[in-house]
């Protein structure tokens, strides 16, 4: 990792209401890939949307995996401890109060959320998470270390990775630290349903400061 966190790439976005949010791309995807989200579900917010380090048959992801389903563990704990790193250093250079970020990643991206979650509970204040996993085997301890955090999982109803019991399991590990956990279950697989981006849109806007 370069001693700088902020050479990752990355785009950055400024805006002018609340929450900002942090975009987390898919295996293969790039910093590009979910920017147009923005203009559905914040079109003021600032947006900062960084490319995973990780390359796996020339796709990119946030962290490795051992095969399809199984990730590696313990590169997954390297790469959101980077990842924290870099939105730190990100909220000095922009200007963004610290961990006020609201994670939006899809697939592979929302795994890296749920792990930054479980394992830096400060860097963000909820998450939006498509198409996800459970991140990390081992439920971990109970504790209230996301009590204020908020958290809308949303997953198909078919989806062969993101199944039913990977929901239920990952939805318990969140619960179990204390976050306020919501479902949002559509009909289809592993993709993101354009219909749930409204109701995504209500989820983000009760980030914003009364």
């Amino acid at each position: 990792m370069s001693e700088d966190p902020l050479e990752r790439p990355h785009v950055w976005q400024p805006g002018t209401s609340a929450p900002p949010l942090l975009l987390l791309h898919g295996t293969g995807g790039d910093e590009y890939d979910l920017l147009v989200l923005r203009q559905y579900l914040a079109p003021d917010a600032p947006v900062l949307s960084p490319r995973g380090t990780v390359s796996e048959q020339g796709m990119t992801r946030f962290f490795r995996r051992l095969r399809e389903g199984v990730f590696d563990e313990d590169d997954l704990r390297l790469r959101a401890d980077e990842l924290a790193a870099f939105l730190t250093a990100a909220e000095q250079k922009y200007d963004v109060r610290a961990g006020s970020w609201v994670a939006v990643g899809f697939s592979n991206g929302a795994n890296m959320a749920s792990a930054m979650l479980l394992r830096h509970p400060g860097s963000l204040a909820g998450a939006v998470l498509l198409a996800a996993m459970v991140p990390f085997a081992a439920d971990g301890p109970a504790d209230d270390a996301l009590v204020s955090k908020r958290v809308l999982i949303v997953n198909g109803d078919i989806d062969p990775m993101a199944t039913a019991e990977q929901t239920t399991r990952l939805t318990a590990q969140l619960r179990r630290r204390g976050a306020d956990v919501e479902l949002l279950p559509f009909r289809g697989g592993h993709t993101i349903d354009p219909e749930q981006l409204p109701r995504i849109k209500q989820f983000v806007d009760t980030f914003n400061s009364p």
